[in-house]
């Protein structure tokens, strides 16, 4: 067991960094906008390392196509916005109760391994990809839920600190990351680019200083 494995010793550089969480950069693709109603169809996630340096870089990418769950709504609009044919031979779709599972295995793998707490999703609009993973960890009756049930990173609201830029397109753009958009609103694209301006913005914001703080002495009185 080596010492970023073992609860009682050193932490990682990466717990130090998040308060004890590992950061994991998210993407869905939905039938609708309605967690409790609407079908979850794809789902990336992207785990995050970090270097001897502190540099924050994405480290691998695991990615379902879902199952709509029995009696789930499925708007043709979003079907025809995200470019899935749920009835393509080629989908090989996972029921969630199977998907969510094995996702969620790797994901606490790699919060052992750095010593954290748990996860955090990492999204843009982060609040509605942690929508549906709540909604569907409850219909499944998902027990060992790796991530945080309300707290996450939202990259647009750092896109928009850091670059002027809420759209994940704009955001890269301007960031210097390539992106596609014929390859878009995909889950694995969307997330894998999510990953790389999350870090983008992190490292950035290492290199002027502001992290780790250096301790600074307090005056005697």
């Amino acid at each position: 067991m080596t010492p970023a494995e073992d609860p009682s010793g050193p932490k990682s550089l990466l717990a130090q960094r998040f308060r004890g969480f590992l950061p994991v950069v998210v993407d869905l693709e939905s039938g609708g906008f309605n967690s409790r109603t609407d079908a979850l169809l794809e789902i990336s996630a992207v785990i995050l390392d970090m270097d001897e340096d502190g540099t924050l870089f994405p480290c691998e990418t695991h990615s379902f196509h879902l199952e709509p769950f029995e009696g789930a709504n499925v708007e043709q609009s979003a079907l025809d916005f995200i470019g899935i044919d749920l009835e393509s031979p080629d989908r090989d779709a996972w029921p969630e109760e199977i998907a969510l599972p094995e996702l969620f295995r790797k994901i606490r793998t790699a919060v052992k391994k750095h010593s954290c707490t748990r996860a955090v999703v990492v999204a843009h609009n982060a609040h509605f990809d942690l929508g549906f993973i709540n909604a569907a960890v409850e219909r499944c009756g998902i027990k060992r839920n790796p991530f945080h049930p309300f707290s996450c990173f939202d990259t647009a609201t750092l896109a928009g600190l850091a670059y002027g830029q809420t759209v994940l397109a704009r955001a890269c753009q301007v960031a210097g990351i390539p992106f596609d958009n014929n390859a878009a609103h995909s889950a694995e694209y969307d997330a894998e680019k999510t990953a790389d301006l999350f870090c983008g913005i992190v490292n950035k914001w290492r290199a002027l200083g502001g992290w780790p703080l250096e301790e600074k002495a307090v005056p005697a009185e």
